[in-house]
């Protein structure tokens, strides 16, 4: 089990079937495998070898997914690049991850260009034109003559102790090389996917191909929209890895932040079956615009969706049901999981009714105390979250990080992405929070999950950060910095007596500062930092008072 070699299997079993499509290119699942096999030629003609390092510097497009595989074919590690990063972060993560080719969309050659001296591992830099910027890095290849230079790398065995590795998104600190094995991270994925088709996974790659003619001749192929960046998680293994062990169809967004309006258009074009977003971030602008219809006043046909998928970010009931209010037949799957591991889901349907932030724990899932013992169900206990199962090998080049988050207990290995849960009387997880986001104020904690929750329950809050901010008095006081809808009006007081009608006393805000869009990044995670600098600007706090 191995990403590229189950890939190529699903290439010769449906050669002619779409497989990734951006805009108005869409190329089938032969197309694909040829054009990263010829990717895969260019990195070994580079002098790149198993285990290489290849940095993908890349918006959404068909460019990031092509690259991805063909590295994945000649037994590289794809290292995933924040767009976003300037020319410090892009610097530090190439050079962090020993870098040795660089996929870089054309808009952002200007960074690349006043970086790329500084990395001497550099043995390959291909520029993917995108309309602005080209020909700004001199030492860069174009993507389309790379391809066109170079044959199809002949097909290889690969080992199932091949490396994976994701970059974490770094909102708590600098970003981290989170490592797993290729083929535990492969069977995973597959185990995630085929289940929701009411089918078995496949245990090795030659058992996937009957399988995917079976799903294309009984017309069940996914067709999958990522709204998220394919630079983290949420957005590559839920929308284009699971997507593509099960021969399915990417099809990737032009809008390079959240199009409502785009999306809705892309299911009705593509008659797509699976969406995956993050939570009300991305939820809240899809009601709107189902509201909104079409230019022509028109609605949108959704009927082709069966699934909704969130992971990253709370995803309220209220927002769920106004959601399934609009498209009725689908089911949402609320996934808690992080880089490091995934540990809990909730399914939710029309009327079929959940709580917010209460999942299904996975049965490799536990909630551990301090001292490692494990929380009692119904005991109101807090605990730290561990997952079990397919558990990362470690942090890349941080081996003391390591061996405080992945841990042995009693014999079985866990990841603590450092979530603090509950777990009720009917064992099912209540999160609670990031440890590292806890405010403690006046001698009791408070996560700030919870209280955003209820802080976007106030009629016209459409979106809320909460965060600590220095004070005399409590040490630290709860602040919210809060985004309301378009012409909304709402007083500090209001939402402050909301929250105490929904929470005890002590959790309420002291402040609310508003702000035309609360900081999140491109895949809809909360920007604490940012926030925070917010709150302390606004309140006239002196950061670190």
């Amino acid at each position: 089990m191995h990403l590229a070699t189950v890939w190529e299997s699903i290439a010769d079993a449906i050669p002619d079937e779409p497989a990734v499509t951006h805009g108005d290119v869409t190329r089938s699942w032969r197309e694909y495998d040829e054009r990263s096999a010829r990717i895969a030629g260019a990195l070994t003609a580079a002098g790149l070898r198993p285990d290489s390092k290849v940095a993908l510097y890349l918006y959404n497009c068909n460019e990031y997914m092509e690259a991805q595989y063909g590295t994945f074919k000649m037994r590289g590690v794809s290292i995933n690049v924040n767009y976003r990063y300037l020319d410090d972060e892009l610097w530090y993560l190439l050079d962090n991850s020993d870098s040795e080719a660089l996929f870089f969309h054309s808009s952002l050659g200007d960074r690349v260009a006043r970086v790329v001296d500084r990395l001497p591992n550099l043995k390959l830099v291909v520029e993917v034109d995108d309309g602005e910027g080209a020909g700004q890095v001199p030492a860069a290849v174009r993507y389309d003559d790379l391809v066109a230079a170079h044959e199809p790398m002949e097909r290889i065995e690969r080992s199932e102790d091949d490396i994976y590795m994701l970059y974490t998104g770094g909102t708590t600190g600098m970003p981290k090389g989170v490592m797993y094995n290729m083929g535990g991270h492969t069977a995973a994925l597959a185990a995630s996917g085929y289940p929701i088709l009411g089918l078995e996974p496949p245990a090795t790659a030659d058992a996937v191909a009957p399988l995917i003619a079976e799903l294309t001749a009984n017309g069940q192929r996914r067709v999958t929209v990522p709204c998220a960046p394919l630079m983290h998680g949420t957005g590559l293994w839920a929308g284009c890895f699971i997507t593509h062990l099960m021969g399915g169809h990417v099809v990737t967004l032009t809008s390079r932040s959240l199009d409502a309006h785009e999306v809705l258009s892309a299911i009705e074009r593509h008659q797509v079956s699976s969406l995956i977003i993050v939570g009300d971030s991305f939820a809240k602008p899809l009601i709107r615009a189902l509201d909104e219809g079409k230019p022509d006043g028109s609605a949108y046909d959704t009927s082709s969706i069966v699934t909704i998928t969130s992971s990253g970010v709370m995803w309220t009931t209220e927002v769920k049901e106004a959601l399934l209010e609009r498209i009725g037949q689908a089911m949402l799957v609320d996934a808690m999981a992080s880089t490091e591991g995934s540990m809990g889901t909730q399914i939710t349907m029309k009327g079929v009714s959940t709580e917010t932030a209460q999942f299904v724990q996975n049965p490799t899932t536990k909630v551990f105390t301090d001292d490692d013992r494990e929380v009692t169900p119904g005991s109101d206990e807090v605990g730290m979250v561990a997952a079990g199962g397919n558990v990362p090998l470690g942090y890349f080049k941080d081996p003391e990080k390591s061996a405080r988050t992945f841990r042995v207990i009693d014999g079985v290995r866990y990841s603590f992405p450092g979530d603090f849960a509950q777990i009720a009387a009917d064992g099912s997880l209540i999160l609670l929070g990031r440890g590292s986001q806890v405010i403690n104020t006046g001698g009791e904690k408070v996560f700030p999950e919870e209280v955003e929750e209820a802080v976007k329950r106030v009629d016209g809050v459409l979106d809320c950060l909460v965060v600590g901010i220095a004070d005399e008095k409590f040490g630290n006081a709860v602040t919210a910095v809060v985004g309301l809808h378009d012409g909304a009006e709402v007083a500090e007081i209001d939402i402050i007596t909301s929250v105490k009608g929904d929470l005890a006393g002590y959790k309420a805000p002291k402040s609310i500062v508003f702000v035309d869009v609360v900081p999140r990044a491109p895949n809809g995670k909360a920007d604490y930092r940012t926030a925070r600098q917010h709150a302390e600007e606004s309140l006239g706090v002196v950061a670190g008072d």
